[in-house]
């Protein structure tokens, strides 16, 4: 390394160092603070969430204000993550209901690990296909959207009609395939 570069490499982390505000600690800086947040990071990594959990609400009243957004949004992601693996479903309607919630909350991988887990056990679940076939629609994959839906309407026909006025396919509807699924009888 030349004296140039090393003397830059100073100057950076003297100013990386001195960024702080007054109290607080950069979130770039080595300090304890910063470790034990990059230590409650990699557990979350690790799927760890109990722990990193415990970690991140021990860090957020001593955080610099630099890092305690990230912090709250750890600490949240790390409840969901928890409520997930503790849920029971005494029926697939019940695991149906959360999926469809969690889909209209925006979280798309867990609504589609839900329905996927119904399919599993129920493959002649035409609400399940139909909830895939919805969250394909709204994720933008038209063709595995195009797939869910024949085979909730081949199990159901009833999903047809349903189909021609829900508002979430809504990205379908220029789709010559989608609306020659919904009105095959339109030559």
């Amino acid at each position: 390394m030349t004296q140039e570069v090393r003397s830059a490499a100073q100057s950076r982390k003297k100013t990386l160092s001195t960024a702080a505000k007054p109290g607080g600690h950069s979130p770039t800086a080595t300090g304890p603070v910063f470790q034990h947040y990059q230590t409650a990071v990699q557990l979350v990594q690790q799927g760890k969430y109990e722990k990193a959990l415990v970690a991140f609400e021990k860090l957020l009243p001593v955080a610099p204000p630099e890092i305690v957004e990230r912090c709250r949004m750890y600490v949240s992601t790390c409840q969901r993550q928890l409520e997930k693996h503790g849920l029971q479903f005494l029926t697939p309607e019940e695991r149906y209901d959360y999926a469809i919630s969690q889909l209209n909350g925006g979280y798309f991988e867990e609504a589609g690990e839900q329905l996927a887990r119904i399919l599993a056990d129920y493959p002649e679940s035409d609400y399940a296909f139909y909830g895939m076939a919805v969250l394909n629609s709204i994720t933008g994959h038209a063709q595995e959207c195009l797939d869910n839906l024949a085979r909730a309407i081949k199990i159901n026909p009833k999903n047809r009609l349903q189909a021609r006025s829900d508002n979430d396919f809504q990205s379908m509807v220029d789709d010559p395939r989608f609306t020659e699924l919904l009105y095959p009888e339109i030559p």
